[in-house]
């Protein structure tokens, strides 16, 4: 499964480890901070101490390993966002395409906009499916945490092998 060839899988794993270790900084932290995450590790952005950084990110790393899958998945995610922009979208955009002029376009307006309403609503549970199933994976395998950088204020590297 494209899934699980070697670029996309680790880049899953390490997206589940920085959700998780987001969740764990979120505990002490009150401030913005997101992520993004490719096969070599993670970027984090925001305001926090690069020991608070290791210690979260170690103490994710563990809490995946025993099972808490749970930490994998992240409501800030740009997973749940593009689901929340998309599936709206695509449903307002169905009816509108298909009719052949201004008019028809014009009466077709309320009946797009309830269906984005309700591609909106799918959308809140589909984001976090996507998280679940497609974007990461909280089994982390044979995943390291091989260091934690600060790169400057406000980010730090998380490089994983």
């Amino acid at each position: 499964m494209i899934l699980n060839l070697p670029l996309i899988l680790e880049t899953r794993r390490n997206h589940a480890l920085e959700h998780a270790t987001l969740h764990l900084l979120a505990r002490k932290y009150k401030t913005s901070m997101a992520g993004h995450s490719n096969p070599t590790g993670f970027f984090l952005l925001g305001d926090v101490t690069t020991e608070d950084v290791i210690a979260c990110a170690n103490e994710a790393h563990t809490r995946l390993n025993s099972g808490e899958s749970g930490l994998a998945i992240h409501e800030g995610c740009g997973t749940n966002l593009v689901a929340a922009a998309l599936l709206p979208a695509t449903f307002a955009w169905m009816p509108l395409r298909g009719a052949r002029s201004t008019f028809w376009r014009f009466w077709l307006i309320p009946f797009a906009l309830i269906l984005a309403l309700f591609g909106y609503l799918l959308s809140r549970p589909l984001g976090p499916w996507l998280q679940k199933h497609i974007t990461t994976e909280a089994g982390l395998g044979n995943l390291q945490i091989v260091g934690v950088h600060f790169i400057r204020k406000g980010a730090h590297r998380v490089v994983t092998k």
